[in-house]
């Protein structure tokens, strides 16, 4: 016992100053204070209506209709009662504050893989710091990914037990690859996961390859073997997630879609090829996958955080070029300090929006670069051979070549946008070479002889970059965007003023440019100062290691503060007050009718969940919404507003009053409510004509029809339409609705529910006997129903969600077992 203790020891110590370094970060986290994060709110929206009908009943509801007029609830909120292991760990994690818990997670993943792979402890503190401090992982957290984070975080301990399992370690290497491949699912964030197997699988085929030909073809199958056995259990874990979402997924906008039709565009917007036009897409639309790609020469902001401006805006000084322009046309210098305090547009890349850069940090770049030239491991093969191929993913269209071919011919590649995240793994991979080459020197202890070309050269290639574009940086790079001086103009409300204001702008832009630059060759000279100290023998091993853990963090933790710093987190009671309902909601939630819906246009609806915390919105905030529904709203709801919005049921609409400048919520007295029994219905050949006639159509009076369901109409030729026939919703649950009709003859009747997987997933009954129902309207339920009165109900009960929790009951008892099968096996065999 003693013994394990004193083990353990130097490691809790060295998992100590990791909490410490993250809580000095995020320090309010200790003072009770959270982050008031975006996507974090807008999911606590788009959940509401899901606690609230948990907290009532007791159930999680498996659909909901809070968002995007219905979609399946295990997209948004809920729970998979089998996956154990997830989450014990996630309930043990939660005494940690969460801004401090995301830091500290990420630094326990590396730190596990480093001295997985025998680093000594404080050299996997300084990866840990490297690797969780990187600049975009702390924008990522600020902005609320925190899915993302914890894929990220989780991604080292995969790879921990792949090694372990490679060097013949089966059992306890098979145990940590299968839970941190649980864990990493459990995070819920598919394209991080993707990416890594993409760096991953290299990593795994050299190691194939090398051992063919030692002659360890045995121990080569027994590590397949067991990572494939392992990789089924973790996956396994939340194979019930994994497989709902998948099933989900083709159904979204990253499915197939039937439409041909020309997309719409935007005044001034270029037609779209007819390439685009004749064949359906299956996948993300390719402009929308690669809206956020990084440019290529904007990959030096690795390097040199402002090298292209940083944030889209910034703030200026009362010294900058912009500030002497504007008090030079007449404006109050009080006011002029204002504007440029506030922050001007001093990116000049090719994001549309930019929080802040990928800055991987100088010391970290240098001390990756060294690692070339000094490990000798073929480890720094793969890594370099993984970042390239993160560049080339994060470039996306500004490398068409490659963006377009995997786009077009890799598996589920097309499914992914915003492929700048692969940027938080090249942090993970830098990382990971630089703590090897100290590594190297440490245990090599070589002279300043053996390693003075790697020195020279690394610094060269990092300082020697550093300083030129300190010297003529703003000479060689361009430092604008394409039509620039047009958008300032009209931001300042004088054409003529446009050109003036970039030229002040250029040349602030280029003090930026050159202050980071000098900064960054500042940190490499201390970096390779430190290591030609060590290696000339002036200064101990200890001193290195811990002058590079302090400079590193130093490097990172002050450009991550321009971005993300303690003036962005909030008490948790001015957190609340966010999502408060205004004074629009509480007029609207006087109205007590069963249910209806409401169109928030006060923002872009379809990218905004604030009015789902209160109401049944259309729109919402989610990473993949429903492909027909989409389509909807971009096809049709432009030119036949009144008929789309009444179909969905939308009986308030919130807008901005131009005149008062105040919200109002508007009544549509229009609105076809629940359910409403059609005059007549029309057949067409396809989904394009189905579209067309939606763009036109009376949802009140007629009902469109795709040829699919013809037969399901076969005798209703004509509808006998009496006004006094009545269906009404009598009662509400989100996954299911009961409605009660009474007709003097049979009768079509349209829903304003989404029509999802019908027949299958939701299921049609008339008097408790199951009858089919029919998708009308492009995405509605339609349902023959016959004369006299009767009781119709859908119901959500999804045949793949059972078997998911099938596959997560029994992986996770396997998770379990093979893990304490892993920890007794390999503790025997020490």
């Amino acid at each position: 016992m003693k013994s394990t203790l004193s083990k353990l020891l130097p490691h809790l110590l060295a998992l100590l100053v990791l909490f410490v370094l993250a809580a000095l970060y995020a320090s309010p986290n200790l003072q009770g204070k959270v982050l008031g994060m975006h996507d974090i709110q807008q999911a606590q929206a788009g959940a509401q209506e899901l606690n609230e009908f948990y907290k009532a009943t007791g159930r999680w509801a498996l659909w909901t209709n809070s968002m995007f007029s219905g979609m399946p609830a295990y997209m948004v909120a809920g729970d998979y009662p089998y996956t154990f292991v997830g989450k014990t760990v996630a309930v043990t994690l939660l005494i940690i504050p969460e801004t401090i818990r995301i830091v500290f997670l990420m630094m326990l993943g590396m730190y596990v893989l480093l001295t997985t792979m025998g680093v000594r402890r404080w050299l996997a503190v300084l990866g840990a710091v490297a690797f969780a401090f990187g600049s975009y992982n702390m924008i990522f957290i600020k902005a609320g990914h925190v899915s993302k984070m914890y894929a990220l975080a989780y991604m080292p301990g995969i790879l921990a037990g792949v090694m372990l399992a490679l060097r013949g370690r089966y059992w306890i290497g098979g145990a940590v690859t299968a839970l941190f491949l649980c864990l990493e699912l459990a995070s819920n964030h598919l394209q991080i996961t993707y990416y890594f197997g993409l760096a991953l699988v290299p990593y795994i085929i050299m190691e194939a390859v090398v051992q063919i030909k030692e002659g360890r073809l045995k121990n080569l199958i027994t590590t397949g073997i067991v990572l494939a056995v392992s990789a089924a259990i973790g996956i396994g874990s939340y194979g019930g997630r994994l497989l709902v979402t998948l099933d989900y997924t083709k159904e979204t906008t990253r499915g197939k879609t039937e439409l041909t039709l020309a997309k719409p565009t935007q005044p001034g917007q270029a037609a779209p090829t007819a390439e685009a036009t004749t064949a359906p897409q299956n996948g993300l639309d390719r402009s929308y996958a690669f809206e956020y790609s990084y440019g290529v020469g904007e990959t030096l902001t690795l390097l040199i955080p402002r090298v292209y401006g940083g944030a889209t805006v910034e703030p200026l000084t009362d010294g900058s070029d912009t500030y002497k322009l504007l008090v030079q046309r007449g404006l109050d210098p009080t006011q002029a300090k204002q504007i440029v305090e506030n922050g001007m547009y001093t990116y000049w890349g090719d994001l549309p929006i930019n929080g802040g850069p990928a800055y991987a940090g100088a010391v970290l770049i240098f001390l990756a670069v060294l690692g070339m030239f000094i490990v000798q491991h073929r480890i720094k093969w793969w890594v370099l051979g993984a970042t390239i191929l993160m560049l080339f993913i994060a470039w996306g269209k500004n490398f068409a070549a490659f963006g377009d071919f995997m786009f077009d011919h890799f598996p589920l590649y097309n499914k992914f946008r915003a492929v700048t995240m692969t940027l938080s793994i090249i942090q993970f991979l830098l990382a990971l070479l630089a703590v090897l080459a100290i590594e190297v020197l440490l245990t090599r202890k070589p002279s300043f002889a053996e390693i003075k070309t790697g020195l020279i050269a690394s610094f060269a290639l990092t300082g020697g970059l550093a300083l030129l574009l300190w010297l003529v940086g703003p000479s060689i790079l361009e430092l604008r965007k394409p039509n620039e001086s047009t958008m300032l103009g009209q931001m300042f409300g004088d054409p003529a003023f446009g050109p003036d204001i970039l030229r002040a702008l250029i040349e602030d832009r280029g003090s930026i440019l050159r202050a980071d630059a000098l900064r960054t060759l500042i940190f490499i000279v201390l970096a390779a100062g430190l290591v030609w100290l060590y290696v000339t023998n002036k200064v101990k091993e200890m001193v290195l290691v811990v002058a590079l853990i302090a400079l590193t963090y130093f490097d990172l933790f002050f450009i991550d503060k321009r971005y993300f710093n303690n003036d962005d987190f909030t008490t948790k009671r001015q957190a609340q007050e966010r999502i408060a309902p205004s004074p629009v909601d509480e007029q609207i939630l006087q109205d007590k009718s069963l249910s209806y819906r409401v169109m928030d246009n006060r923002s872009n609806f379809m990218s905004d969940a604030t009015a789902s915390y209160f109401h049944k919105s259309l729109g919402g905030y989610h990473a993949a919404k429903l492909k027909r529904y989409s389509e909807l709203m971009e096809y049709a709801l432009p030119k036949n507003f009144m008929g789309v919005i009444n179909m969905l049921n939308a009986k308030y609409v919130i807008q901005r009053d131009p005149q008062s400048n105040q919200d109002v919520a508007q009544q549509n007295p229009e609105a076809l409510g629940n359910a409403w029994f059609v005059q007549n219905y029309r057949l067409v050949p396809d989904a394009n004509a189905e579209m067309t006639a939606l763009q036109t159509l009376n949802p009140k009076q007629t009902a469109v029809i795709d040829q699919r369901y013809a037969g399901d109409l076969k005798g209703l030729t004509t509808i006998q339409y009496d006004s006094t026939n009545t269906i009404q919703l009598v009662a509400y649950q989100p996954d299911q609705l009961k409605y009660e009709s009474k007709a003097k003859s049979e009768q079509l009747a349209v829903f304003s529910e989404i029509f999802y997987k019908g027949n299958t997933d939701w299921k049609s009954y008339i008097d408790g006997k199951e009858v089919p129902h029919i998708r009308v309207n492009y995405l509605l339920r339609g349902l023959r129903i016959p004369a006299g009165t009767h009781t119709i109900e859908f119901k959500f009960d999804p045949p793949v969600w059972k078997t998911g929790m099938t596959i997560d009951l029994i992986s996770n008892i396997a998770l379990i077992l093979l893990i304490v099968a892993g920890v007794v096996i390999d503790s025997r065999r020490k």
